[in-house]
């Protein structure tokens, strides 16, 4: 399609000559003879160039350039000024009133061709770049909408509602960032007298990090019997896969070199008649036991990060839970979260209210810690996944009938 320029002059023998030396070229030219016409004209044809002279009777150039703008007729079209006068600030003017360039009557044959050339080049550019960006707002949005649908999976398959075990209180909070990220945990019965729980952070963002966790939840789901149950031949049929194992088969099926992805996970199982917790750890922010006297024990035992195919070791480790003690859970997410300033939350803010808190229910807790984040950030961009789990052991059967019969009657 021809590119279409519209020529502005009162001389019609300046006319004629821009008009011959341009269609010869091949543009598709049109005559205005002032500047009504030419508002009338731009608004009919919308050309693709102006070629406006400043002189003329009635509007000048300079109010014509400025109506066009005003009607939004310029939008990247290009007007390159005519004049017989040279003086700068002429030239200043018609760039300030949304001119683009100048030719100085008389001009060369040679001069108009290029001068018209140029600036229709950089339309084109113009043009292209906009319509480049117009696709690319529509596939962001289009991967916007698959992010947020994917963030959606991934947050379903968290855990919906507070399990209801005996001998334990438990408790969570999960702020997502402006991104999907690689947090998961859940909190599972594993058979009678057992509990499973654990906390993953994969590495990076996006949709690889959610679709290994959405993996590593299917992997370690207790119905499915693949990781943490061992089959056997004896009643009941499995045996519950200790920590230490679970985390070897997790480093075996899924390697860095596979993936791109390593992840940290902690894994523990939760003996609620006795109150034994085994565990191990890798690589993950050490949960804490929090003790009754305000005392706190890192769950530091196991290994390096999962993805390095077998290669090492992992470690468990077991611990005993008295009445009122917890475990804590949280990924770095929550001790790496940054203010404004640049300033980490750190692990020491968040080790003092464990323990002021200690007395106050699991919910409440999380609840003063989410706060103290939130006001120590004062509303900077959550920069990570922000996730605690809290649990509480209140005590075996035998302690809890104990305490009952222990407490005093109740007058009817």
């Amino acid at each position: 399609m021809k590119e279409k320029i519209l020529i502005v002059d009162d001389s019609e023998d300046i006319r004629v000559l821009l008009k011959r030396i341009l269609a010869k070229t091949g543009y598709d030219v049109t005559e205005a003879t002032g500047g009504e016409e030419a508002l009338f004209l731009a608004e009919a044809i919308r050309p693709d160039l102006v070629l406006l002279d400043i002189v003329m009777p009635g509007m000048d150039g300079f109010t014509v350039c400025e109506e066009l703008g005003r009607k939004g007729l310029l939008t990247d079209v290009p007007v390159i000024f005519l004049s017989a006068r040279s003086d700068t600030a002429d030239k200043v003017r018609g760039l300030e009133t949304g001119g683009s360039d100048y030719i100085t009557k008389p001009f060369e044959k040679a001069e108009v061709l290029a001068r018209v050339e140029n600036q229709l080049k950089i339309r084109r550019l113009t043009c292209e770049l906009k319509r480049s960006n117009a696709r690319l707002s529509e596939k962001q949005a289009v991967l916007d909408e698959d992010l947020r649908a994917a963030a959606g999976i991934q947050q379903s398959l968290l855990p919906r509602t507070v399990p209801d075990i005996e001998s334990l209180v438990i408790a969570w909070k999960f702020m997502p960032s402006h991104v999907i990220g690689g947090d998961m945990f859940n909190v599972f019965r594993l058979d009678e007298d057992h509990v499973g729980m654990y906390m993953i952070d994969v590495s990076g963002h996006g949709v690889p990090s959610a679709l290994i966790t959405v993996s590593v939840s299917q992997a370690l789901e207790p119905n499915s019997g693949r990781i943490t149950k061992e089959r056997t031949y004896e009643a009941p049929g499995y045996r519950i896969t200790s920590p230490g194992r679970v985390m070897e088969a997790l480093d075996r099926e899924y390697p860095i070199e596979r993936f791109g992805k390593y992840f940290t996970i902690v894994y523990l199982v939760i003996n609620t008649r006795t109150g034994a917790v085994t565990y191990s750890n890798a690589a993950h922010p050490s949960p804490l036991i929090v003790r009754g006297d305000g005392s706190m024990e890192p769950l530091d035992k196991g290994g390096t990060i999962i993805g390095l195919d077998g290669r090492l070791p992992f470690e468990e480790e077991e611990k005993s839970l008295r009445k009122g003690d917890r475990v804590v859970l949280f990924t770095d997410g929550v001790v790496e979260y940054q203010d404004s300033s640049g300033e980490f939350f750190g692990e020491n803010r968040l080790y003092s209210l464990l323990s002021d808190l200690r007395n106050e229910g699991v919910e409440a807790l999380l609840d003063t810690v989410v706060s103290a984040i939130q006001g120590f950030g004062k509303g900077a961009e959550v920069q990570d996944d922000i996730t605690l789990v809290a649990l509480e052991y209140t005590g075996s059967a035998e302690e809890r009938n104990l305490a009952a019969q222990r407490a005093p009657a109740r007058d009817i």
